[in-house]
């Protein structure tokens, strides 16, 4: 989840004595005759393995996973430890740097972590195993694309892969069937519309738009959506990527106009900036918003507290009949193999089991998307499908921008924090964008 899907400290950045990686050298990567898939033959193993599943499909998809690896592997114990995204990313590097780091860890893309880890040495390359367990021809290219950097770590998107992801992620809208009936409209089929709504929510007294930003980081999900109708989905990659332009170029302002007139015209809560994220799901079944924006991990929690009456779409269009703009996305947080694991064959088989087209059905099965083919499972409930569908469409349609706190080591906490001044009205849209841009053109000198 970000993403997810889905804020790493800058006090951990600066700390360099704790920088994972630090005192070992760069991990080697071993031919691929030497990598071991009788895993029986490893003896007892207990494998530690980081996640941030910890919303309720999630929890349950971990569970029975690991449970599954454990059954085929009666030598490999599963010691798991599950935080929320902010708390993972918050000491990942401090746990990587320390004598006892888990052998795997989910590692968000971009420059903030997986880029980081890399360029310290704490992630193993995965070259060797998808030689034999065949990674890449597993999923989508644009997946594989975003879970690979060079070995400096200066570049994402390209390079040795690093990462597997479970599941896949487009950022979209839920509503309530139920309030649509109540205020008497249908699920959009524009964004004017959409906004129309809005208003006439408001007007009603209801909440408009759920939203909560504790974390600073949910923000960046509404920006992303209010940018698929300001900007081309090239410039969008192009700037996350570091290959052309500004954060406060006039598409990006304008998105950023928009969010602040959503707080200003009372379309979000007032204690958005207070609400913390991962309560979104019972927040928005007991009534409080018409609308929520977010990615596929919201399905399952919100179809067992809805049931059918919650529904999800992908941003419509600006005007109805126009093309489908774009909108964040791409991989799930991707599982990765650290240096210092004593167990990194055993750690692969673990990767390969959690990402076969069984594994891929149990995501299916507890309301997930999976990020490869399933082998047998579609979605049963009506939001399960819509969330399949979107996916398929983002997909089909390349329509997929990276999430935008990708771009620097420290910019889900420079943009995150930027958006919760805009919200509250501390900053204008210009003074947030150019705080973003500050990090980001000091981010590109040095790399």
């Amino acid at each position: 989840m970000r993403k997810p899907i889905m804020v790493l400290a800058t006090m951990l950045i600066s700390v360099s004595a704790c920088a994972p990686g630090s005192n070992n050298p760069k991990p080697t990567q071993k031919p691929p005759s030497a990598v071991q898939t009788d895993i029986a033959k490893a003896g007892p193993v207990t494998l530690t393995v980081w996640d941030q599943e910890v919303l309720g499909g999630q929890n349950e998809q971990m569970q029975k996973l690991n449970a599954a690896f454990h059954a085929k592997y009666p030598n490999v114990t599963i010691k798991r430890v599950s935080r929320s995204f902010s708390d993972l990313e918050k000491t990942l590097r401090l746990a990587l740097s320390g004598d006892n780091p888990p052998d795997v860890v989910e590692a968000n893309q971009g420059y903030g972590i997986m880029a980081a880890l890399v360029k310290a040495g704490a992630l193993v390359p995965l070259d060797p195993y998808d030689k034999v367990y065949g990674f890449r021809k597993r999923f989508p290219a644009g997946v594989s694309q975003l879970n690979s950097v060079t070995t400096d770590g200066k570049t994402i998107g390209s390079g040795s892969l690093y990462g597997v992801s479970m599941t896949g992620e487009a950022v979209g809208i839920y509503y309530n069937t139920d309030e649509l009936a109540k205020l008497g409209i249908q699920p959009p089929t524009s964004f004017s519309q959409f906004e129309q709504d809005l208003a006439l929510a408001k007007s009603k007294g209801e909440t408009p738009l759920y939203f909560a930003n504790l974390e600073k980081f949910p923000a960046i999900h509404e920006l992303g959506v209010l940018l698929g109708q300001t900007a081309d989905k090239g410039a969008l990659r192009n700037l996350v990527f570091g290959q052309g332009g500004a954060w406060t170029d006039p598409p990006v302002v304008q998105a950023a106009q928009r969010l602040a007139g959503w707080a200003k015209n009372g379309y979000l809560p007032r204690t958005a900036n207070a609400g913390k994220y991962n309560d979104s799901p019972s927040a928005f079944a007991k009534g409080d918003g018409v609308f929520l924006i977010g990615g596929p991990w919201f399905a399952a929690d919100l179809q067992k507290k809805l049931g059918d009456k919650v529904r999800f779409m992908l941003p419509p269009p600006p005007q109805a009949g126009q093309a489908q703009p774009p909108t964040l996305g791409g991989p799930g947080l991707p599982l990765a193999i650290t240096s210092k694991s004593k167990h990194p064959d055993v750690a692969a088989a673990y990767l390969n089991f959690m990402t076969s087209p069984q594994a891929m059905d149990v995501v299916v099965q507890t309301g997930g998307l999976p990020s490869a083919k399933p082998a047998s499972a579609t979605p049963s409930s009506p939001v399960g499908r819509d969330v399949f569908q979107a996916y398929r469409t983002a997909s089909d349609k390349d329509l997929l921008v990276p999430y935008l706190d990708y771009s620097t080591t420290t910019f889900m906490d420079t943009l995150g924090g930027a958006l919760q001044e805009i919200i509250a009205g501390r900053k204008t849209p210009q003074q947030g964008m150019a705080a973003a841009q500050k990090d980001y053109s000091a981010f590109l000198a040095k790399k």
